[in-house]
């Protein structure tokens, strides 16, 4: 009898780090200088209501509804990437799509390559799609050309065993941060994930969220702190202003969990390495009352409102930063939604489609606005290409630097998009949507599935977290193959009207929310045959296979 989550734990939760060729080429100094300094700051799960610039967000007097000065200039003065998706609609994959360039089904670590395994040889990209020793990441290959390179933030991509086991064990949910014995293991697995980070190509690793807040095993220290974040963000700008560098920097907001207390209006000394002596103080200060204060002075109100400003400030002191060293003219600044947020966990347009902004000083000549398709594996060729090394040969991404430089461009005429046990392809505003799970599964007994369910609510019960269904009959999720689906697909397994379909069809322009399923219509037959054919190209040049 197989079972689904036998390394459930491992494979969700272990992040695998990327070991590249580090070869350095003794540069002169007019060469280094030559070469923009890159920030790419990647933001956890915002909503398109979050975004000014957007049709969601302003209200009905045409006001905008949040505050986020610094988002707002980069609208203004920089690139809106209005044609953005990204390849797979959760943390993981879509980190590994932006920091290798690459489909998530090409990782190679062992509890992919395993669980593929056990699937039947049909990859499934979760959150096990991790990078590994031996492949490059942005780190690497910008090392390569003479950067220093720094990662602050929320990880939730590079492999630290130490952080589950492996030399380190997993703190109580309960545990007591302050007590010497729980200091000592959290001091531990903070150093470890500094080395495993440092050797995925990084010179700089610091202010690190191994996981989402409420993921890192200890109830006391799930909470946010964008200001020590922001803080790593400063002190690498400072410590290698004189070199070209590369700094990729993640938010764990406006990720879960939102509550105040543990969010906006959270101890500033509470860290995922534990209590700090003294809080971070590269933010407006004191940072809780400056936040309200600002919130209450444009008469905004509603949820997030001030951890969207608590984001922004952090983004602002980054470019304070930059503009105080006297770089900024000579920096690339990327931010960069995840991945949608509505249907997360799906490959429907509200979790595939996302948000970005490209900025530099002067802007780009395109414009305001980029309405070129742009994928998130696009992200590294670009930023190489603008870096000096043109090379889209290495990556599924294709570089869309002459797009923004208005040149003739040939970019891509498709998306592929990959996602736990789905595949989709969108081409000439159709989409067709596939969904297959392993034979053997589909055969499952009302035990199994039972056994399947039980499994899954107890791993969730063990970070804090609640079950998702007590159903052993519900359809399984697309995601995850569990009963009533997993909590990243809930609103689209709730809310989709065709989620359970294992073939759908869309046209996308005059059905933009997906509603009309046109699988079984015969005057899109045609059409139909030639997304399977487009499916099928990506999907043979790719690891593993999945049957159309």
């Amino acid at each position: 009898m197989k079972h689904l989550f036998s390394k459930f734990s491992l494979f969700i939760f272990v992040i695998v780090f990327a070991l590249g060729c580090t070869s350095k080429k003794t540069k002169t100094v007019s060469e280094t200088t030559k070469k923009p300094n890159i920030v790419f700051f990647i933001a956890d799960d915002m909503y398109p209501w979050m975004f000014n610039n957007t049709e969601q967000g302003k209200d009905e007097n045409g006001k905008p509804k949040n505050l986020t000065p610094t988002l707002d200039k980069m609208a203004k003065e920089g690139v809106w990437l209005e044609n953005m998706k990204v390849v797979s609609p959760v943390c993981t994959p879509s980190r590994y799509n932006t920091l290798t360039g690459n489909y998530a089904s090409r990782a190679s670590n062992e509890a992919f390559t395993g669980f593929t395994e056990r699937n039947d040889g049909q990859p499934v990209i979760q959150w096990n799609s991790y990078i590994v020793p031996g492949e490059k990441t942005m780190g690497t290959y910008f090392q390569d050309l003479g950067y220093k390179t720094g990662f602050v933030g929320k990880n939730h991509i590079i492999e630290s065993l130490s952080q589950v086991g492996d030399g380190g064990e997993k703190p109580e949910l309960d545990a007591d941060p302050l007590d010497p014995k729980v200091k000592e293991g959290l001091e531990y697995r903070y150093r470890e994930l500094q080395k495993d980070i440092k050797k995925s190509g990084f010179d700089y690793a610091d202010k690190l969220y191994h996981n989402n807040p409420n993921w890192l095993g200890i109830r006391a220290l799930a909470y946010q702190n964008m200001d020590w974040i922001a803080e790593g963000g400063v002190e690498f700008i400072k410590q290698y202003k004189d070199s070209p560098f590369m700094l990729y920097i993640a938010s764990t907001l406006p990720h879960a969990p939102l509550k105040p207390k543990v969010s906006w209006k959270a101890d500033r000394r509470i860290t995922p390495k534990g209590i700090l002596d003294k809080a971070p103080t590269v933010l407006p200060q004191p940072a809780v009352a400056s936040i309200q204060k600002r919130i209450k002075a444009v008469g905004l109100e509603g949820k997030n409102k001030e951890n969207i400003l608590w984001l922004d400030d952090a983004v602002a002191a980054l470019f304070n930063q930059l503009e105080k060293e006297g770089v900024l003219d000579n920096t690339i600044v990327v931010f960069f939604n995840d991945h949608g947020q509505d249907f997360k966990g799906t490959l429907y347009e509200g979790g595939v489609n996302s948000q970005a902004f490209i900025w530099k000083k002067g802007g780009f000549k395109i414009g305001n606005v980029l309405k070129d398709p742009v994928s998130n594996v696009d992200f590294l060729p670009t930023l190489l290409d603008f870096a000096g090394q043109s090379n889209d040969a290495n990556f599924d991404g294709k570089s869309f630097k002459p797009a923004l430089e208005g040149k003739e461009y040939k970019g891509r005429t498709s998306f592929y998009h990959e996602l736990g046990y789905a595949r989709a392809v969108v081409k000439d505003d159709f989409k067709y949507y596939a969904v297959r799970y392993p034979k053997w599964a589909m055969n499952f007994t009302l035990e199994q599935r039972k056994d399947t369910l039980d499994k899954y609510t107890k791993f969730r019960e063990s970070f804090g977290e609640h079950g998702i269904s007590d159903n052993p009959n519900d359809p399984y999720g697309q995601l995850e193959m569990v009963p009533g689906g997993g909590g990243a697909e809930h609103n689209a397994y709730m809310n989709h009207p065709h989620f359970t379909k294992p073939d759908q069809l869309y046209d996308l322009k005059n059905d933009p929310e997906e509603k009309v399923n046109l699988i079984n219509d015969p005057k899109y037959a045609e059409k139909l045959k030639e997304l399977k054919v487009e499916l099928k190209k990506y999907i043979e040049s790719l690891p593993g296979k999945f049957e159309i």
